[in-house]
């Protein structure tokens, strides 16, 4: 690649011969000069298969949203009444109305099983415990469809990480693990997120590219001027790719149609307790970041950890995840995402069926709702149930690895076969008995 310090040869003008040749290999995060114009002339981004996954941190009440529970006990069913949604026979919570009139578009699993009592993302993004995945370098389920699908174009990488970052740590989304950093996430938040401006590009070094191109000129006085005018105009269309990212500009909502920033609500960036913000802008970088060709887009929301005061804080918190919630789900389908883009939402466990002395529920490991949408995925349908007080799975049990298994099968991949490490060793993505939920299968 280009080294602009090289100590060999230059000639009259500065620019040495060996930069000179290195320039064709011109390459920004691993692109080549190829890449980037074949990108350009492409256009990039359109029909692949993507997924936003929401985690909603500290575990929503499950019993307050999407598994209401009116003929319980008082000290189980809680404050809120349900309300019918446009689906027959399907309810959500009161505080759930703008859902509810998109409940044709989404599948509700009411009995999602096998998680442990721990305050992380681990599971929801690894299908695998905190400590097994610190253990063992487990990679998050974006970086292994990262290094089994690459990039859907040359500037676009296949990963985006909204995380912001949290107090509490085991909240914050893990990396690639055993796969190596070559398949991490780019993190929009720090760092991360300044380098998009320019593909992993400093300024100053992009600058001095730029200058050497131009210094090319001089060049042709000692060579012959037609093929350094084609390669001279060939690096002046890879720089107009580099500089034209796809992705900041993915990230700028306010280049939005202010009718669309109102619909989804913008909600706030200031953290709730020790995670995530109710963000809403959130939830519509991630609907661009898919258009603009990213694979996979990760989103923390929300603050749910409600052992005091969980209906003061649902009443406040959650109509602006409806508002949110509701308004992307029908964005994916206006714009005819719906049958390309999966969309999840769960969070690490659910919520305890008795209130306890602080008007609030506890953790709740042993079931929890999820909230699926589009990927071409049958909708409309509840898939599970529990029993009289929303404490355990009564009918259909779906094991929360089944759902990162549905989440690879609309992607394209086989959960079950096997990804190979830094070292080509072959590892199981998950384990074979991991299956994806035959209700969302699109042959159902």
């Amino acid at each position: 690649m280009l080294r602009l310090n090289s100590t060999a040869h230059r000639y009259c003008d500065g620019v040495s011969r060996r930069g000179f040749i290195q320039l064709g290999g011109l390459a920004a995060g691993g692109l080549t000069l190829a890449d980037l114009l074949a990108t350009e002339a492409a256009g990039g981004g359109n029909n692949h298969k993507s997924v936003i996954m929401v985690y909603l941190s500290g575990g929503l009440p499950h019993q307050d949203t999407f598994d209401p529970k009116p003929a319980a006990p008082a000290e189980v069913r809680g404050e809120f009444n349900p309300i019918q949604t446009v689906v027959p026979g399907t309810q959500f919570s009161e505080m759930l109305p703008q859902l509810s009139l998109v409940a044709d578009k989404c599948s509700i699993v009411r009995s999602i099983v096998g998680q442990r009592d721990e305050h992380s993302s681990f599971q929801n993004l690894t299908g695998y415990s905190m400590g097994q995945v610190e253990r063992e370098g487990i990679p998050n389920f974006g970086s292994v469809v990262a290094r089994l699908q690459g990039p859907v174009n040359a500037v676009t990488p296949p990963f985006v990480d909204l995380f912001p970052t949290m107090k509490h740590r085991p909240y914050n989304s893990t990396g690639a693990g055993y796969l190596g950093s070559a398949w991490d996430q780019v993190r929009a938040d720090g760092e991360d997120l300044a380098s998009m401006r320019l593909r992993y590009i400093e300024g100053q070094q992009f600058s001095a590219r730029r200058s050497l191109l131009n210094q090319l000129d001089g060049v042709r006085r000692d060579l012959d001027a037609d093929p350094v005018q084609a390669m001279q105009e060939s690096y002046r269309r890879a720089f107009d790719v580099l500089t034209s990212s796809r992705l900041v500009d993915a990230m700028n909502v306010d280049n939005e149609d202010p009718a669309t920033l109102a619909r989804y609500g913008r909600g706030s960036s200031t953290h709730l307790g020790d995670g995530a913000p109710l963000w809403n802008d959130q939830l519509l970088i991630a609907r661009r970041l898919v258009e603009a060709g990213v694979r996979v887009v990760t989103v923390a929301y929300g603050f749910w950890d409600t052992h005091g005061n969980n209906f003061g804080h649902c009443r406040k918190h959650l109509p602006t995840l409806d508002t949110g919630l509701s308004a992307l789900i029908s964005d994916l389908y206006e714009r005819g995402l719906d049958q390309d883009v999966t969309l999840v939402v769960w969070g690490e466990f659910g919520r305890t069926p008795k209130i306890n002395d602080k008007a609030g529920r506890d953790h709740w490991a042993p079931v929890q709702s999820a909230l699926f949408s589009g990927g071409g995925m049958p909708m409309g349908q509840v898939i599970g149930s529990t029993d009289a007080i929303a404490a355990y799975a009564q009918d259909r049990p779906v094991h929360y690895r089944d759902v990162l298994a549905t989440i690879y099968s609309n992607l394209g991949i086989d959960s079950s076969l096997f990804i190979r490490d830094q070292a080509e060793r072959p590892v199981r993505i998950l384990p074979e008995e991991a299956r994806p939920i035959r209700e969302l299968t699109s042959s159902t």
